[in-house]
This record gives structure tokens, sequence and C-alpha cells, in this order.
């Protein structure tokens, strides 16, 4: 079912990136897959979603967006998994996902300020984001794990191909070094949470 919604989120994606101009393309980004969530299994569809429309957001205003978004769930996510994380190794990667997204949130306004980008980051997730922390507020003790650690690695897997589209292709040269910077640090993240995925962290104890 899951393959089922990929295939026609791609297939969407791919009307969509032929047709209109490449500004428009940008603009839109946060638009695609941002619906409200209630499952895991859209969790990871609309952050496939996501991840295939992170190369689009190669405009300053785009990438700003969705690259503060992220920090956002990310530190909203992980204070959750540090307090409702059943797994001592899901706690952990809770706590470390809030300071070191903290930490990139901070350089990225840094960034702005100091390469004097009059762009605003948001302030409030968008709607998918939003449902996915729904959807671990709601989540069983016995499930938590498994919930945060399958958004997890979709959310690490889209924050990856962002950085790295934006490091070769982005618009802004002090933005394009930053994603550059950030993008090791986000293949960690990810490496970290498949390798706790494979170890069984969310197994239900």
């Amino acid at each position: 079912m899951l393959r089922n919604v990929l295939l026609i989120a791609a297939a969407g994606l791919t009307l969509n990136a032929c047709g209109g101009k490449a500004e428009e393309r940008n603009q839109n980004v946060t638009g695609l897959g941002n619906g409200s969530v209630s499952t895991a299994v859209e969790d990871t569809a609309a952050q496939a979603v996501g991840a295939a429309t992170a190369p689009l957001a190669n405009s300053v205003d785009a990438f700003v967006t969705n690259a503060a978004i992220s920090d956002m769930y990310e530190i909203e996510a992980g204070k959750i998994a540090s307090e409702k994380g059943k797994s001592a190794d899901v706690k952990a990667f809770g706590k470390m996902m809030v300071k070191d997204h903290t930490t990139t949130s901070s350089k990225l306004k840094a960034t702005l300020a100091s390469a004097k980008v009059n762009v605003t980051p948001p302030t409030e997730l968008d709607a998918r984001r939003r449902g996915m922390i729904e959807n671990l507020k709601t989540a069983s003790a016995a499930d938590f794990d498994k919930v945060y650690l399958d958004q997890q690695t979709a959310a690490h897997q889209e924050a990856l191909t962002l950085m790295k589209s934006y490091a070769e292709d982005g618009e802004n040269a002090p933005l394009k070094k930053l994603a550059a910077e950030t993008a090791p640090k986000i293949q960690q993240h990810y490496d970290h949470v498949r390798q706790l995925d494979k170890t069984g962290a969310d197994a239900t104890k």
C-alpha cells in the first residue's frame, strides 16, 4: 500500500516538476505533501514526497523555509522522544536532536544576518510536520519508539537531500556554504537512526 502511495506521489511530482517556471516550483515546495497526516504510513509517504521535492528548494526563500521547518520539527520531536521514549537509545537520540538542531537553527539565523539576506525564517511548523508531531504525541507507549524512528529515518533523508542539493545548486553563496557544512552532520544523524532501527532500539520490551 505504501509503495502505491509513493508511486502516485512520485508521478504527481514528475508532472509538477516538468511544467511551469522554476521560480513557481520553488515557491510551491512546502505545499507538496504537507497535508495533515494521521498514520505512520502517511508520515513516511509525506516525507517521501518532501524528499523528492527537496531538490526544487534551491531559491533562497524555499531553502530557508524548508531548513528552518526541518530544524523546528526535529527539536520538537526530540523533546517528545526524550520524555516519552521507551528505549534509552531513543531517549538519548531525541536529546541529541534537540541539541544539534538547535545549533543548526542558530547557524542558519547567523548566516542570514551576516550575509544580509532579507528572508525571515518561519516560526511555526507546516501542516505536514504538525501532523507528524501529533502522531508522536498520540502514539501508545508500546508504539512510540517505532513511530519516532520511522519518522526520523524519513526526515533525515529529506533534510540530507535538501542540504546536498542546495550546496550544489543553491542561489546564495553563504547559504550554499552552510548547507555543505550541515550535510555531514545530517548524514551522521541519518546513519545513527538507521543503526538504531537495525539493532532493534524500537522493539517492544
